[in-house]
C-alpha cells in the first residue's frame, strides 16, 4: 500500500517539468512580436473576387478600392501589388481613360517588376 502512495520519480520530475513549463510560457510568449503585412489589402480581395464574379458593377468596386486606397495612404501603408493596375482598369471600364492610364504608371512606379506587363497594357490604352 505504501508503494502505491508514492509517486514514480519518473513521473514526479516530468511533472516538474511541466509545471516549470507552464510557469515559463507566458514569459517567452511574451517576447514574440506579431509580424505586421508588408501591404494593406483592405478589402481588395474581396472586391478582386466580386469583380470576377459579376456581383458589383465597377462603379461600385471604384468606391470601395479608393476608400481601400484613401485609408492605407491615412495608415501609411503600402498597397498590394495589381491594386493599382485593377483599379486602372476599372476606371478604363468606366470611360475614364486618363485615370487608367495614371493608375498603371502608378502600379509601374510601385512594383518595376510589372513594367513589362504595364507597358504592354499602356500600348492597347494609347493605341489610336
Amino acid at each position: 500500500m505504501r508503494d502505491k502512495m508514492q509517486m514514480n520519480p519518473m513521473r514526479h520530475r516530468r511533472l516538474i517539468y511541466l509545471a516549470i513549463s507552464i510557469l515559463f510560457l507566458p514569459f517567452v510568449s511574451g517576447c514574440v512580436t506579431k509580424q505586421q503585412p508588408l501591404y494593406y489589402w483592405g478589402g481588395y480581395q474581396t472586391q478582386i473576387y466580386g469583380h470576377f464574379k459579376g456581383e458589383k458593377a465597377p462603379e461600385e468596386q471604384i468606391l470601395v478600392l479608393e476608400q481601400v486606397q484613401e485609408r492605407a495612404a491615412a495608415d501609411n501603408k503600402a498597397l498590394p501589388p495589381g491594386f493599382r493596375a485593377h483599379l486602372g482598369m476599372l476606371y478604363g471600364q468606366t470611360g475614364r481613360s486618363e485615370r487608367l492610364v495614371e493608375e498603371l504608371e502608378n502600379e509601374k512606379k510601385q512594383f518595376p517588376e510589372s513594367s513589362a506587363y504595364v507597358d504592354f497594357l499602356l500600348k492597347k490604352v494609347k493605341k489610336p
